[in-house]
């Protein structure tokens, strides 16, 4: 499956890949559970009455240092790469196809963005 005809088109593939992977981790409702117990939950009224609910990393300790992490989509980011990059430099089978569907994931996620604003939906 891999390598890639060019370093270019590894580089791609592996940046589509950290993007789907940082995106899942820090965003995707599908991960909340594996984030909540790094986060405490504030409550606050808006001008217009409705309670919001935001989400603050703890405060102390492991808890606090993962939630300040999980926080921060750039700080993912550059571990989510290690992580891939390790991936890729291992040769292992497994890593590869990880590699190759976060890489089509992303790819699908984008065109649905673009879709979306151009239909305004």
């Amino acid at each position: 499956m891999f390598p890639p005809q060019s370093e270019f088109t590894l580089f791609i593939i592996l940046g589509l890949a950290s993007f789907r992977l940082t995106r899942l981790i820090v965003f995707d409702k599908i991960m909340e559970p594996l984030r909540s117990p790094f986060f405490k939950e504030i409550e606050e009224k808006n001008e217009e009455g409705i309670v919001e609910i935001f989400l603050m990393p703890k405060e102390k300790g492991l808890q606090g240092w993962i939630g300040q992490l999980l926080s921060c989509f750039w700080c993912v980011g550059v571990w989510v790469s290690l992580f891939l990059v390790f991936l890729y430099i291992q040769h292992w089978f497994i890593g590869d196809v990880l590699i190759l569907i976060l890489a089509v994931a992303a790819v699908g996620a984008i065109i649905e963005v673009i879709i979306s604003k151009i239909m305004d939906i």
